[in-house]
């Protein structure tokens, strides 16, 4: 027997010496009847750990579901698809959006008159993108450049570029956009005239810019970093644009934007400029999106219906996981009770109140359906106060299951499905120390009885070595007689 054998088996070396006279192996004998003394309690205490994981799971399973429609719910709202739509007699001029949250109603003229644009730049030719432009300092400032004349922007301050002496002109617009931080975008163009730098700036009257550099040679000549340099007093044809922002009339009332994406608008949408249609006004009205909320819905149904079905089954007092489970108790009342839930306290007569108002109903087992006349009833005469109870606000659809899930979720409230898996792992863990007291008693057990068997064997060896003399005795006697 190894050395490490016996360091598991306290006695076995003692018994192995003495030739385990009786013929027992009491190692073994030891390990078996440790093992048989906590076989009861050690299986009582597995079983009891399978029933808390598959608890567990269950809660937790029941949990995820509500907390995920939820969290669906909100995706679809705060993503638009529900808000009103705005709609252009001439989708050429701008695209529409509103906020997620955001209703906005009525008709709209609109006319623009000019887009937003940035200043563009293209400046003197070079023989190659890749001639070198100058050491010094490229100097852009940033303000309003027009007619002849720069205004600059003392809230910002002047972007200076050191170029080096092994800068050419496409390291250099490389550097321009990057260190401009996007203020301006620069790249190099190569035409009939040659190796042109051509800068773009953002969109905005404000966002002018002039080129001043200070280089370390002094001649206007490539090679030279004053090659580049560009004001409006000095312009020769460089300037191909001018920086400007967007002008449009909104019900005939005046109104400029520094980008075509333009906000602050009345309901809060927002309009993307996208052509000019002056003298010829278009209209931009605004309808909600009737079908959306009848497709969210159906889907809310359709998930409400799978929790249900989860519900049915791992709660089922007959086998199922969570059949005395308070958290699932409640879970189900709070489900029954949901369509008749106010979600907009503040509604007007006659106005959609409930979730039955908008066609939720409860079955008598448990299961949800959608009446859709009623819903379509409720989108014809109060299209508007449907809308609104699907918002992000603190009150519509989405607050209502937002707390639905939250209260369901609660870890400090014994009563929901949050306390219920607390508890179950609180349960889980104990099981897990008990089995270890059970592991340690037994391993004590197992040492005892080891000891106390190697001792019975060592006196069973000497009374078999005693037996043995005395029958060696006799035998001499009786040769002697």
């Amino acid at each position: 027997m190894s050395v490490i054998q016996d360091m598991e088996n306290p006695g076995s070396s003692i018994i192995s010496a003495l030739g385990a006279g009786s013929g027992i192996d009491f190692i073994a004998l030891a390990s078996n009847i440790s093992d048989a003394s906590f076989a009861f309690q050690r299986n009582t205490v597995e079983a009891r750990r399978e029933t808390l994981e598959a608890q567990i799971s269950a809660a937790g399973q029941l949990r995820n579901a509500v907390t995920s429609l939820a969290s669906a719910l909100g995706d679809r709202i705060r993503n638009g698809d529900l808000a009103p739509r705005g709609e252009l007699g001439n989708p050429g001029v701008a695209r529409v959006s509103v906020p997620a949250g955001l209703s906005p109603r009525g008709t709209y003229s609109l006319e623009v008159t000019s887009l937003a644009q940035g200043q563009t730049l293209v400046g003197n030719a070079y023989a190659s993108r890749d001639d070198l432009v100058g050491e010094g300092t490229l100097n852009i400032r940033f303000g309003t450049a027009g007619a002849g004349n720069f205004t600059a922007d003392a809230a910002r301050d002047p972007l200076a570029i050191t170029v080096t002496s092994d800068d050419t002109l496409a390291t250099l617009a490389a550097r321009i956009t990057r260190e401009s931080g996007g203020a301006v975008s620069a790249y190099v163009a190569t035409g009939a005239d040659g190796a042109q730098l051509v800068l773009k700036g953002a969109e905005g009257a404000a966002n002018g810019f002039v080129l001043e550099p200070a280089g370390a040679g002094g001649g206007a000549v490539p090679g030279d970093l004053s090659y580049l340099g560009w004001n409006p007093a000095s312009d020769a044809g460089e300037l191909r644009a001018d920086a400007s922002d967007a002008e449009f009339l909104l019900d005939t009332v005046a109104m400029t934007s520094a980008s075509n994406r333009v906000t602050g608008l009345p309901g809060g949408f927002t309009l993307n400029l996208t052509g000019t249609n002056t003298g010829a006004p278009t209209s931009l009205t605004f309808a909600n999106n009737t079908d959306a909320i009848s497709g969210v819905m159906s889907d809310f149904v359709a998930a409400l219906n799978d929790i249900s079905a989860q519900v049915k089954d791992l709660a089922s007092p007959l086998g199922g996981e969570l059949g005395n489970d308070p958290g699932a108790r409640e879970l189900r009342r709070d489900l029954a009770a949901l369509a008749g839930q106010v979600v907009m306290p503040g509604a007007g007569a006659g106005e959609p109140r409930t979730l039955a108002d908008l066609g939720l109903v409860l079955n008598r087992d448990g299961t949800f359906r959608l009446d859709t006349a009623r819903l379509n009833q409720a989108l014809e005469t109060s299209p508007n106060a449907v809308a609104a109870m699907f918002t992000v606000g603190p009150s519509g659809v989405f607050a209502t299951i937002d707390r639905f899930a939250r209260d369901n979720s609660l870890v400090n409230d014994p009563g929901s499905l949050g306390g219920s898996v607390r508890r179950f792992e609180a349960q889980l863990e104990r099981s897990d120390d008990r089995l270890a007291r059970i592991a340690e008693q037994q391993e004590n057990l197992r040492e005892r009885l080891t000891r106390d068997l190697a001792a019975s064997e060592r006196r069973v060896a000497a009374s078999q070595s005693t037996l043995t003399f005395i029958r060696q005795q006799v035998d001499i006697w009786s040769a002697d007689n």
